[in-house]
């Protein structure tokens, strides 16, 4: 199986593919999210690791656009991946001394308390990962440090300066595999939609298609909106539901949505991740 995921290598969707992968498995870094979808779309790579939603941050808006707008590739698994945050930089750097920060815009947004505290003196630069942020505060003509993982510490010939500044020790994100087909039913599955409304804006039009799905008595383990990029004002709204899109109980229930709704896309059905 070939992956697709945000490189360089050191990047936390490597860690994710990483951690999803077997030994035999190839790597198959891209520069950006779109990138690393179109590789598997052109068959250069079976399925794409996408990171989806961060604990401290939210959802990931970058994903949650490219499937609703920009792919038919549908999830067929999830994982949940530890974050852990390494202030990176030159040797003998003086915290004290720094003028520069590197570090990916989600990054940046994880480690806000730290960064506030102890570095609120410096200029904060974003990079394009957590892999690219040491490489370019080692080849910085100032005092510079970086957020980065400690693989890329080791791949870039960064040091460790200080451990774990993410403003939570409990930090974690959520990414999702993207393929050409989802996951048949396992029993302990969910399934991932979004849905919108036609422009004529009704009083309580939202209600409806969650009121089936309480009706039916399917759980809904994520509710959210995100602007539809057409109309100002219009928004889609964005489901995780405990079940199976096969399962003939979620199918009629899916259906009846969909006559209650302007469009209703599905991304996939998928076992569900739990905690070992």
């Amino acid at each position: 199986m070939r992956i697709s995921y945000l490189g360089p290598a050191g990047t936390y969707s490597e860690i994710a593919a990483l951690t999803y992968a077997t030994s035999a498995d190839v790597f198959v870094p891209q520069n950006t999210f779109p990138a690393a979808v179109h590789a598997v779309e052109q068959g250069n790579a079976d399925v794409v690791m996408l990171p989806i939603e961060n604990i401290l941050e939210g959802s990931v808006t970058t994903t949650l656009d490219i499937l609703v707008h920009d792919t038919l590739l549908m999830i067929r698994a999830e994982l949940v991946v530890p974050i852990n945050h390494q202030l990176l930089g030159k040797p003998g750097t003086n915290l004290d001394e720094v003028e520069i920060l590197y570090g990916h815009p989600q990054s940046l947004g994880q480690c806000r308390h730290y960064i506030e505290t102890y570095l609120p003196q410096v200029t904060t630069i974003a990079s394009l990962s957590n892999s690219a942020a040491p490489a370019e505060a080692l080849a910085s003509p100032l005092r510079a440090v970086a957020i980065g993982t400690t693989r890329a510490a080791e791949l870039t010939g960064a040091v460790v300066l200080v451990s774990d500044i993410q403003d939570r020790a409990s930090n974690v994100t959520r990414f999702v595999v993207l393929a050409a087909t989802d996951n048949a039913p396992t029993g302990d599955d969910k399934t991932s939609l979004c849905f919108g409304f036609d422009r004529e804006d009704r009083a309580g039009q939202i209600v409806k298609p969650l009121q089936i799905l309480a009706e039916a008595g399917i759980n809904i383990t994520k509710f959210e909106s995100r602007p539809s990029k057409a109309v100002l004002g219009e928004y889609v709204f964005f489901v995780d539901i405990n079940g199976h899109r096969l399962d003939p109980h979620i199918t009629a229930t899916l259906d009846q949505m969909r006559a209650h709704t302007g469009f209703l896309k599905i991304f996939g059905s998928y076992p569900r991740w739990h905690k070992n």
